[in-house]
């Protein structure tokens, strides 16, 4: 039986069992003995006003569903909430993660993507308007690719890339992009923002780089982002891609509550 039908069974037989107790005899003889719960016809008579009260009223296990899934996910916003606030150093202080924006800012954003994501790419006009329409924002990146090895060398030139103080620029045009980043295509965006591109091929060598990357994977890991793009504000996970308006609402409603 699965977790789910356990926990419906439990809120079912919590509603009859006292209607069970009631309909069944009790003895006041010490010669006759009364029927307990564990007798076989107790049983029985559970499992009939189980089955009963379904039939009448088969609305119960889609609300008993809802209530579960409802609690479940309220448990796992806490739980990340919870972990995040544990995670602050890893989060907004790792010297190997790029950053943008106002570096002392009021409001850190931290954003999970993958440069060849389509919804980081829909996203990243609002993430760079945001930021010059609010000058204490602060943007930490944390590549994250999750769509194959081409991701991966997308997301190891970015890194490289801060080597020679381009990498906004880099980022920008990688997430503006229209063609498949493709190695050859990469180091054409890299020429084209005034980067050297052999001196990148071998700073993408440098062992930090890969480092950080698992560094990203495992966070993402234990905070549950499965997918890109993910951003944290505050103490909240928000998948998906956010418009400007969102991003704008979220970043207004954690300045509220720090005053």
């Amino acid at each position: 039986m699965s977790y789910r039908e356990m926990g419906i069974r439990r809120r079912i037989c919590g509603l009859v069992l006292g209607g069970v107790l009631g309909l069944l005899p009790v003895s006041t003889n010490a010669e006759q003995p009364s029927i307990t719960p564990s007798d076989p016809a107790f049983q029985q008579a559970v499992e009939e006003m189980m089955e009963q009260y379904i039939r009448t009223h088969p609305e119960v296990i889609e609300q008993t569903l809802q209530t579960l899934q409802t609690k479940r996910e309220a448990e796992e916003r806490e739980r990340v909430r919870n972990l995040i606030t544990t995670k602050q150093d890893d989060l907004l202080n790792d010297p190997n993660s790029p950053v943008s924006g106002n570096l002392n800012g009021d409001i850190s954003i931290v954003e999970f993507f993958d440069y060849r994501c389509g919804y980081c790419k829909r996203v990243a006009g609002a993430v760079t308007q945001l930021q010059m329409d609010d000058p204490k924002v602060r943007v930490i990146y944390k590549d994250f690719p999750i769509l194959g090895e081409a991701s991966v060398f997308a997301a190891s030139a970015a890194l490289a890339s801060k080597a020679q103080g381009k990498h906004e620029a880099f980022h920008e045009a990688l997430l503006a992009s229209q063609h498949d980043l493709t190695q050859e295509n990469i180091f054409t965006i890299a020429a084209a923002v005034g980067l050297d591109t052999e001196r990148l091929t071998a700073d993408m060598q440098a062992p930090t780089i890969q480092a950080t990357i698992d560094r990203n994977r495992k966070l993402a890991k234990e905070l549950g982002i499965n997918g890109t793009p993910g951003f944290i504000i505050g103490t909240e996970l928000i998948p998906g891609a956010l418009d400007l308006k969102d991003l704008k609402s979220l970043v207004r409603q954690v300045r509220d509550e720090k005053r």
